[in-house]
């Protein structure tokens, strides 16, 4: 998957093609004013005031025809330079602009402007030479963005479009969007059953049986891997007192996300984080330097108050369980530690047939706590064990939190695209708060070294990736139902299907018999539709043979097997975590 805003050719054509975009919108609805036309990675969007008039997806086609026309008339683009009076006289019709202009730094003596012919727009610049070099472009949507993402302000509407050099780029773009459409989680989790979202609660995913299978067995995966780890487990409660969370810092950081109640008069605030509940575990005993590094885990429901315009499936909620854990530490075990971390997390990611590249955030210029000598030590901790463990990692200068550096895991799906999971958090802010110590070899107290840590980041968003990665048809050992038996006639082959139903379930595999009394086309198509990984015919030929004849999902090839040589293929399947048979 492209990124367009590092590749600087792409980055300058989708610029201009905003410029575009905005011309044409000028001469369609001329009383049009405009706020910011930015690239973003995956093209460009302008933000358009268009008073009461409302655009549509059906509007697009139109806008489009109009940037054509321009892009054939071949308008030469010019750069202008501007004082900020001279700046401030040619936009004074346009709120927008003025407001852009007055706030720039009056240091900035010279400010640019970009003509193509009868349309102007303030901007930095660069561009191309003239509007015939864009001639492959797609508006893709439009939809409501708040002036300066400020919901206290006026609703301005947004409109995106991508831009390439060739046309065999923009059309293998559009076959991917296509692609991707077809795996929305939102569309395949109501296909399939897994998940809903009730008018009762924006925001907070109800899991149907199948879902619940699913995240089950990542849960119990999750448990079973960690154990392997030495991690040990706790579940902390899910509202707490405000007091902890002023001693924590989230009260006056993240006050406006928190959910809040009173109980027998004290406020309390519902967990948004699970980590000043873990200090309290830790807190609780006392701990030698022989008890490090300590590995405590935990899945952590919490709540945030997200925006409403914000949710977005299981991708962005209200509600959701990290895969939280906490290891403390000594300074000396942070780079084992952290390598030994990376190698489990590229054992989990691997299972999953997920890639990932790490990226290192280092130290911010402002506000951050502790000693810069402490803050060298701990990035270069992080970047040694990065490469001890065989990787390398990007480095993202000043932007890690101000109580740590952090590597950060981005996967690649199916598709190529990139999310943001996994994370190591170095954090030198909540031990000193919480005043967490253990007892050293020459009994004096030390500070521990503690380590943030997510794997899957929030159950329910990997849940949401893993269906449009896996386009819905999960892996077997995954599958909310693994096995589906149809009998070819209910009246010879019903009986010998029951017998292998009872006999898999014995074996705790997950199975369905479909023995409706429809046609045996019909019940292989929905079969394939629900994306059961495997699925039995029986007939005359397996009943008498005591046979067992299968497809995969996706595949019209049939395989024919004994029943024990079935049951030994299935299990390893499973208990390998492979894909399918």
């Amino acid at each position: 998957m492209i990124n367009i805003k590092e590749d600087e050719k792409l980055h300058v054509l989708n610029h201009s093609c905003a410029h575009l975009l905005a011309h044409a919108v000028k001469h369609l609805y001329p009383e049009a004013k405009f706020w910011v036309g930015p690239v973003i990675d995956d093209g460009f969007y302008y933000d358009i005031d268009l008073g009461d008039i409302s655009l549509t997806e059906e509007d697009l086609p139109k806008i489009e025809k109009e940037m054509k026309k321009i892009s054939k008339d071949n308008k030469l683009i010019k750069r202008i330079e501007l004082s900020k009076e001279e700046a401030l006289d040619m936009f004074k019709d346009d709120p927008y602009k003025v407001d852009l202009i007055s706030r720039m730094d009056e240091n900035d003596t010279v400010i640019s402007a970009y003509r193509q012919e009868d349309f102007i727009d303030l901007c930095r610049g660069p561009h191309v030479n003239s509007t015939k070099e864009m001639k492959y472009f797609k508006l893709l949507k439009v939809s409501g963005a708040y002036w300066k993402g400020d919901a206290n302000n006026k609703m301005l509407q947004r409109v995106y479009g991508i831009c390439f050099e060739k046309e065999e780029d923009l059309n293998e773009y559009l076959n991917f969007l296509e692609e991707a459409k077809k795996r929305d989680h939102k569309k395949l989790g109501k296909e399939l059953d897994l998940f809903m979202i009730s008018e009762y609660g924006p925001g907070f995913p109800f899991f149907l049986p199948n879902g619940m299978i699913v995240r089950n067995e990542l849960e119990n995966f999750w448990y079973s891997e960690h154990t392997k780890e030495g991690y040990e487990f706790i579940k902390t409660p899910i509202m707490l007192n405000k007091e902890l969370w002023e001693l924590s810092g989230h009260w006056f950081n993240y006050r406006e996300n928190m959910y809040t109640s009173e109980i027998d008069d004290k406020v309390f605030a519902i967990k948004p984080m699970n980590c000043p509940g873990g200090m309290l575990v830790y807190k609780n005993s006392l701990h030698s330097y022989k008890d490090l590094p300590l590995r405590i885990g935990e899945l952590g429901q919490v709540h945030r108050h997200e925006a409403s315009g914000a949710l977005n499936g299981l991708f962005r909620v209200r509600t959701f369980t990290q895969d939280d854990a906490h290891l403390f530490m000594r300074e000396d075990q942070i780079e084992s530690e952290v390598v030994r971390l990376i190698n489990f997390i590229d054992r989990i990611y691997s299972i999953f047939g997920l890639t990932y590249s790490i990226e290192l955030s280092t130290r911010p210029e402002e506000k951050y706590i502790g000693d810069i000598e402490v803050w060298n030590r701990s990035e270069k901790a992080l970047e040694d064990a990065c490469h001890a463990a065989g990787h390398d990692c990007k480095i993202n200068p000043g932007d890690g939190a101000f109580y740590g550096p952090k590597l950060d895991f981005h996967i690649k799906d199916s598709l190529g695209r990139v999310w943001q999971c996994g994370t190591i958090q170095l954090d030198m802010n909540l031990p000193e708060r919480f005043d967490l110590t253990y007892i050293d070899s020459d009994g004096s107290k030390k500070r521990p070294v503690m380590l943030h840590r997510v794997i899957y980041g929030s159950i329910e968003r990997f849940i949401g990736i893993l269906i449009e990665h896996y386009a819905g048809a999960f892996p077997l050992w995954l599958s909310p139902v693994q096995i589906n038996i149809i009998p070819v006639n209910n009246e010879y082959h019903l009986e010998y299907a029951k017998e292998l139903k009872e006999k898999f379930e014995e074996m705790n595999f997950r199975v369905k018999l479909d023995d409706r009394e429809e046609k045996l086309s019909y019940k292989m198509r929905e079969s394939q539709t629900k994306k059961i990984p495997l699925t039995l015919i029986i007939g005359d030929k397996e009943k008498d043979g005591k046979l067992i004849s299968y497809r995969k999902f996706g595949s019209q090839e049939t395989f024919t097997m004994e029943i024990p040589e079935f049951i030994e293929a299935v299990k390893n399947t499973i208990n390998d975590k492979k894909y399918n048979l």
